[in-house]
């Protein structure tokens, strides 16, 4: 059979210059050899905003982050410039299958949606998918990528063209916000008055131990001090229980305070925080592509649960983001049905993990399709049966925070 992948691109060379692409230093290369002004110069290029792939984050990441090191990229490359860019791993390392494949590497947030020139994001997707052939997959799987997104549809429109079709392996909602909305009018919408009524009710209580105050912490240096809260407060709950908590790993701790620091240090980063006197209640780290928010993570104070620290300080992010003209949509990046966000944010994102063959009828593909089913068959019943069980443990304090 003949290669697939060269024989399309030389079928498309004088009407995209497809020999102009090029990868930096063959198919794979560390991901921390890539050029950082190059890949910061594709992020505010990109078609598509993923705040867990700007460099200063990732880049944090695969330095320290427990399991999350040493990944490599797959890079497209024009004239000089980087039009795309998916950090991977094997399939082996993701999922302990011995078969070739590649499967975009976690950046420690729930989106892996790869990087892609928004000037020529499906020739960059088309090289992405060529770079991966050569380094010998027969598929590329994408996981937690934004299903409905442009980057998205730059790979299926490659696929379609040459008689190929991704396969989705599995999808869900999450919580988002419409940040152009009114703030009042969306709250209003999502939780009723009788909603409403009851938090300012627990605010007021709140004030009974100090005056309410919330804080975005945006310089480096405001940010790298906020983050110590953060940090303080993540790890005085029920995510240091399950050993979750950030500041638990010393590679956690280090990769989020170097990322952190970093991202404010370009405006892409913020600590915003809810405190009653001079007692933190609750804090969250947001980052910011382009137009585009995510909600990374929260930590709460939880002798102050029956006022509901987590959500106050939601409903105070929610009018921050709205009042931003720079930001009109927020990716919540939380799990599925979450308790606590899920009733605030009433938008939702599709999102999901596509496997992208990369042969026509490759029995491989196949034979890897069959093994992440059969992962899954084994692997679902005891998870659901986990997940259950830590929900009805969690469930309360999560709805109260």
């Amino acid at each position: 059979m003949a290669d697939i992948a060269d024989t399309v691109l030389g079928r498309r060379a004088s009407m995209r210059d497809a020999t102009a692409l090029r990868a930096a230093s063959g198919p794979l290369v560390p991901l921390a050899a890539v050029n950082a002004d190059a890949w910061r110069a594709l992020a505010d290029r990109a078609v598509e905003p993923n705040g867990y792939y700007l460099p200063e984050w990732e880049l944090a990441v695969d330095a320290s982050a427990r399991g999350h090191t040493g990944a490599s990229a797959l890079a497209a490359w024009r004239d000089a410039h980087l039009t795309g860019l998916v950090p991977v791993i094997s399939l082996w390392r993701a999922w302990k299958i011995p078969l070739p494949a590649l499967v975009s590497a976690e950046p420690y947030g729930t989106l892996c949606t790869p990087l892609l020139d928004r000037a020529q994001a499906e020739a960059a997707a088309l090289e992405i998918m060529r770079q991966a052939r050569i380094a010998g997959a027969h598929a590329l799987i994408l996981r937690t990528v934004a299903l409905d997104g442009p980057a998205m549809r730059a790979f299926r429109e490659e696929l379609r063209r040459d008689g190929l079709r991704p396969r989705l392996l599995q999808s869900h909602l999450r919580a988002a916000l419409d940040a152009t909305r009114n703030a009042d009018e969306l709250l209003q919408e999502a939780l009723g008055s009788k909603k409403l009524k009851e938090l300012r009710r627990q605010r007021n209580r709140l004030a009974e131990h100090g005056a309410v105050r919330f804080d975005i912490a945006r310089t480096p240096e405001a940010v790298a001090s906020a983050l110590e809260t953060f940090l303080q407060l993540e790890a005085s709950g029920w995510k240091a229980k399950r050993g979750t908590a950030l500041v638990q790993d010393a590679g956690d701790a280090a990769f989020i305070r170097r990322a952190t620091v970093a991202l404010a240090a370009t405006g892409q980063c913020e600590i915003v925080s809810l405190s009653a006197g001079n007692v933190p209640v609750a804090a969250g780290i947001v980052l910011r592509h382009r137009d585009r928010a995510f909600f990374f993570k929260l930590g709460v104070d939880e002798r102050f649960a029956k006022f509901s620290p987590g959500v106050q300080l939601t409903l105070e992010l929610t009018q921050h983001l709205c009042a931003d003209p720079a930001i009109r949509f927020a990716d919540s990046t939380a799990a599925p049905d979450h308790p606590m966000i899920n009733p605030i944010w009433r938008g939702r994102l599709a999102i999901g993990d596509v496997l992208i063959p990369l042969r026509r009828h490759d029995p491989v593909v196949t034979l890897i399709r069959a093994a992440l089913a059969f992962r899954r068959a084994i692997r679902e019943p005891a998870r659901r049966a986990v997940r259950l069980l830590r929900r009805r443990r969690e469930y309360h304090q999560e709805k109260s925070a």
